[in-house]
Order: C-alpha cells, then structure tokens, then sequence
C-alpha cells in the first residue's frame, strides 16, 4: 500500500520526551477519508501512554485522539463526506463491525477487538496506528464525525474523548429531567459531566476535596458542591443521588460516595483503571440494592449524538491552547491538576 509521510510530535521510549519526527500515513483507499488536523486536544491517556504508565505502549508513540480538522481527500467510495467538510476523529479509528457489539453501535466493546486511534494494530500498512499530534490523518469514513459549524473547533476537540467519556454513561443510565447526579472530581472529563448532565436537565453537585473550587463548579454549572472530606457535609446527601460519575484517575476510596447514592443508584467509574483500595464494602450495596459500575467511551453513533447535543446546547470544553512544543510542559502541568480545564494542542504550530 502507498504512503506518505507527514511531521508529527510522539515519545521514543518511555522515558523521552516528546519529539519532533516524522510518520507514515496510508493513502486514501476508497472507503478513507484524509483530515488535515487543525487542533488535537490532551488527554491523560495520551500521558499514560507515552511514558507506558499501563504496560504495551509501542513505540515511537505519537499519541492523541480528540482531533478536529478540515477534510482534504475523499476515496472512491466516501458519500458521507465531501473535501472541505470539518470532521472529528475520536478514540476509535476501526473495529470488526460484524460481532454483537458493533451491530449494536457499541465498536468500542469490539468482541474482536477495537483499534484505537493509537497505539492499536495498523491492519492497513503493519505495525501501530499513529493519533493526533500529527498534521494529517486518514480514517475509515464510518469512523470520522461530522462537527457542528457552530462551536469553537479547537474547544470541540476534547469533546472527543472528555465528552464522551461522560456522556455514554449519563445516557445509558437515562439521566434527564429530574434526575440527581452526582460528579468526583473536577478536572478534564469532570468539567464535561457537569455540563453535559446539566444540559440533560439533571440536578448537579460536584463532590470535591477542595473548598476553592465552588465557585468554579457553579460557573459551570453545579447547582451545589459537596465537600467529601467534611462528614456533616457528606451525611447531609446521604441516598440522594441516582447516578455519581467518577472521574477521579488514581486509586481512591469510594466507600464514602456509596452511601451517598439512593435505591437503585450507581456509582460508575471513568477516570481509574485497576484495583480498589480499601475494599469495596458490599453492606449499603444488598440493603440498597445499589451499583458500582464502570463505562469506557460511547460508540461512533453514540459520539455522533453527543456533538449534535452540544451543537444545539453550545457545549464546549474550557480550554488553554498550546502549541505542538509546549506539550512537555503540558504533561508535568497536567501531572499537578494545573489547567482550565484541558489543553488543545494547535497543529499548525507542527
């Protein structure tokens, strides 16, 4: 298959930084569409993977997967885009879209496996998909996401996985009007779930550790924040809640959050991946009949949904724009909780 190659920003081991190089892309077979990327948002994921935090990072790793761009090629057999078109590239860049999962639009729970954006398998030209810190990218259409025109482009792009992230549980347990939810942790995806349950019609509060953060919670629109580490405070919401989205990333305590939730109520993970410590109590769990759950992203339809969500609700994510060599110091201030609240890497900086 023919390539070309194209700048791109990724991490030669894990304990590199990140460095300018350059990168293969496949040309557009006729199912493909070819993006010039225009803004790339960061993600702790992108983190994680660069410095192998997980385990299997493949290198040279060039991550990001919230991407927004202009469309500059078409294959043979694209009628769902045209050359000029704005379009989105997610977390997903492929799955089987034969097995139960993905005939139920959910291709990020791929029976076969999903191909992620990167660091997954490249079945078109051998070795591993290449994300966003790059000038283009070419994805199958049934991957690519129309973005509306609406929206700042570059405040979109965390939409793309901080959205999602969020918004796929919010659906699946029915959050709307009525509806009490609850938010741990106030960063990148937990400034989306406040917007997004509130822009479903739901009551907000953000669990949070720290007082100074009320004021931002209610700009953005939390009708109360709770202190989790005042015992009045926490008694106070005891069984009120019907859903709690957890973004906190590292290995916390959510015992306390449990007795928080009502009959029925689930407590779902989104931000950590690993084991719980201490153990998780199963008492308020039978009595209540109360759930822990955990969500990963949405499926393509699912993201599709979202944006025209927040196209027609003008939902965006608080953003600090970069640039592409900034993003070193990015990752040491993502490290310390020190941004508002996601950065956007712009590419034509590359």
């Amino acid at each position: 298959m023919n390539t070309f190659s194209v700048k791109a920003y990724g991490a030669e081991t894990k304990d590199s930084d990140l460095i300018e190089m350059n990168i293969n892309r496949r040309e557009v077979t006729p199912n493909d569409v070819e993006i010039e990327i225009l803004y790339c948002g960061v993600c702790h994921s992108d983190l994680h993977t660069a410095r192998n935090d997980w385990g299997g990072s493949m290198y040279p790793a060039v991550p990001g997967h919230e991407i927004v761009g202009k469309i500059t090629k078409v294959g043979s057999n694209v009628s769902k885009f045209r050359i000029g078109d704005l379009a989105g590239v997610g977390c997903l860049v492929d799955s089987c879209q034969t097995c139960d999962s993905c005939r139920q639009d959910l291709e990020q729970y791929c029976e076969n496996g999903s191909i992620g954006t990167y660091n997954g398998k490249d079945k078109h030209i051998g070795g591993h998909t290449f994300g966003g810190y790059s000038q283009k990218v070419v994805v199958d259409q049934n991957f690519v996401l129309n973005i509306p025109k609406n929206l700042d482009l570059a405040a979109v792009a965390p939409l793309l996985c901080a959205g999602i992230t969020t918004w796929s549980p919010l659906r699946h347990w029915k959050v709307g009007p009525g509806s009490k939810v609850a938010v741990v942790g106030l960063g990148g995806l937990g400034h989306m779930a406040i917007k997004l349950a509130k822009g479903l019609g739901a009551e907000v509060t953000l669990f949070s550790r720290s007082p100074e953060k009320t004021a931002d919670a209610k700009e953005l629109g939390a009708d109360d924040v709770v202190i989790s580490t005042d015992s009045d405070q926490m008694k106070s919401v005891k069984g009120k809640f019907d859903v709690i989205i957890d973004t906190v990333p590292y290995i916390h305590d959510i015992n306390p959050y449990i007795t928080t939730l009502n009959i029925n109520g689930t407590h779902v993970l989104v931000g950590y991946l690993g084991g719980l410590e201490p153990i998780l109590n199963t008492v308020p769990l039978i009595l209540g009949r109360k759930s822990v759950a955990g969500s990963l992203i949405g499926g393509i339809a699912e993201t599709q949904e979202m944006l025209d969500f927040c196209g027609e609700h003008n939902i965006v994510s608080d953003i600090e724009m970069i640039k592409m060599q900034d993003i070193n110091n990015a990752y040491e201030r993502m490290l310390k909780s020190d941004v508002k609240y996601r950065f956007v890497i712009d590419m034509q900086s590359l």
